[in-house]
């Protein structure tokens, strides 16, 4: 629920988007709690369940311990990162009304979890990838969520090969083609939205700095390292800040 204090923020983005013709959208985990996903770092996320596993995020999810400890991996990768069943919220409606309205130039998610595509977004720059896009480490052949999902133990290819999801684990870099497309779009903005995210991973959050436009946005539940220098910082759902601002003609009032 959106703090009535908050409504006079709300109506402030309104009009900022409204005067906005290059704007994009930087998320995090945050974007798709209202979906049914766990952010990453809080009490009852994804990183509190791996502390049954014995290791710490940044080794579980590592490229050296995939190669290593490869069922252990799945088992923990299926139970808790991929949910096939979730569904975009309003936060990924309002972005895709967006940017068939030409207003918003690209999304760019920390999100594996392709609820952007599924809202209608097309200009999506996934930069950790995407569970929906898997394939064989020997052949190549592509696989679905599905077909990860349907497997069980090490999910392999006909001929043999161990199947990896297309997502950037630890001790991987990003994909360079995409980070330079990432950093045209910043430069090019004049609003930039951070929404659902702490900016606590780089080199995602570094993609900031390359923002010199009028506007840098902050929708997020707690301060992020930009919150002091925002020209507006919203505490609220995102879901819930993006109906108001876009879906909604006008905005409601709270009691």
């Amino acid at each position: 629920m959106i703090n009535t204090s908050e409504l006079p923020k709300i109506e402030e983005l309104r009009r900022i988007l409204a005067h906005s013709g290059r704007t994009v959208f930087l998320g995090g985990a945050g974007t798709s709690t209202e979906s049914g996903i766990p952010d990453f770092r809080s009490s009852d996320g994804v990183f509190a369940a791996i502390r049954d596993y014995g290791f710490p995020p940044e080794t579980l999810l590592s490229r050296s311990f995939f190669l290593k400890h490869t069922e252990t991996f799945f088992d923990y990768y299926r139970k808790f990162l991929l949910y096939p069943d979730a569904q975009p919220n309003d936060c990924h409606r309002a972005l895709a009304k967006m940017e068939r309205e030409g207003t918003l130039s690209a999304v760019i998610t920390q999100n594996i979890d392709g609820l952007h595509q599924k809202a209608g977004s097309k200009a999506v720059l996934e930069l950790h990838g995407s569970a929906h896009r898997n394939r064989c480490m020997r052949c190549d052949r592509s696989f679905t969520m599905k077909d990860i999902m349907e497997k069980t133990g090490i999910p392999t290819c006909g001929c043999g090969g161990t199947i990896k999801p297309d997502v950037v684990l630890y001790e991987e870099p990003l994909n360079e083609k995409l980070l330079q497309n990432a950093v045209a779009h910043m430069h090019k903005a004049d609003t930039l939205i951070i929404g659902g995210t702490s900016l606590a991973v780089y080199p995602a959050a570094g993609l900031v700095d390359y923002f010199h436009g009028r506007n840098l946005i902050v929708i997020n539940l707690g301060k992020t390292s930009r919150t002091g220098s925002a020209t507006l910082t919203i505490s609220a759902p995102i879901g819930e800040v993006m109906r108001a601002a876009v879906l909604e003609k006008q905005l409601a009032k709270m009691a």
